[in-house]
């Protein structure tokens, strides 16, 4: 836990937002490699005092940055339990990716990857035994 909280930390101070867009982080892994983890390090990082939990069940949480912060907004989707790309945009995806005040997380973009931008930051989590994973940006 120490080292997804080290690299939460790093991607942190490295996000800057977008000009005409959300920034995106997009967590690839399987069930338990540590993506939920990650995110929960990533929002204290950047100021969220709320619980973060995995938002599997309502498929997006939304938790307000503190005033002052690059982001106004984090944005932690979890599209597990999507069938496609047009139930992410149903919810909101074109409006929240729109605006550059944006942080948005998304587990599992592999199941909406028409929607997840190029340019996205990814990091591939891998579940190697109970106390260890292992991290990889791309």
């Amino acid at each position: 836990m120490k080292e997804t909280a080290g690299c939460a930390e790093e991607v942190a101070r490295e996000l800057k937002p977008r000009e005409n867009s959300a920034t995106v982080l997009a967590l690839s892994g399987e069930l338990g490699s540590g993506k939920t983890a990650f995110t929960q390090a990533l929002a204290k990082e950047l100021g969220v005092s709320d619980a973060v939990v995995s938002p599997t069940f309502v498929i997006e949480k939304i938790y307000k940055l503190p005033f002052g912060k690059r982001f106004r907004h984090l944005i932690h989707i979890d599209t597990y339990r999507l069938e496609s790309e047009e139930e992410l945009r149903s919810i909101g995806w074109d409006e929240i990716y729109s605006e550059p005040e944006n942080l948005i997380v998304v587990e599992w973009p592999e199941r909406v990857s028409g929607l997840i931008p190029e340019d996205a930051l990814r990091i591939e989590f891998k579940f190697i035994d109970d106390e260890t994973r292992e991290i990889f940006r791309k």
